[in-house]
């Protein structure tokens, strides 16, 4: 289990179609908005949380997926990437520690943005 007292950071690097074996985790009344390319699988945002797949090992069968609900996050910060920074970030601050996103230029930050603000206000 990962220790969320430590910073967590995951990099999305483009926009990809919602996988079809997410539904299984849907709960009653959630939908999904869109889903991004991790490092090895695919981060979900939905109308209630994100859903954040992280496959480990070498044959990437073990997969732990974290959940960050969205009436969890207290704060939010966005940061577009400038000239030399190419990569954008969000940060999220939460009841159960800090996370951060890093986003490829291939992102659409200002999407994201409007998506948690819609979420969290």
């Amino acid at each position: 289990m990962a220790d969320v007292s430590q910073l967590m950071e995951w990099t999305f690097y483009e926009e990809v179609p919602v996988p079809e074996d997410i539904q299984d985790l849907l709960i009653e009344g959630e939908v999904t908005e869109t889903a991004y390319k991790t490092v090895r699988d695919v981060a979900v945002v939905t109308n209630k949380r994100f859903i954040i797949a992280d496959k480990q090992g070498i044959t990437g069968k073990k997969v732990e997926i974290y959940t960050i609900p969205f009436k969890s996050i207290d704060m939010y910060s966005s940061e577009n990437g400038g000239r030399l920074d190419l990569n954008a970030e969000i940060e999220l601050w939460t009841r159960s520690g800090h996370f951060k996103l890093n986003l490829n230029k291939k992102v659409d930050i200002r999407k994201l943005d409007k998506l948690i603000a819609t979420y969290i206000l």
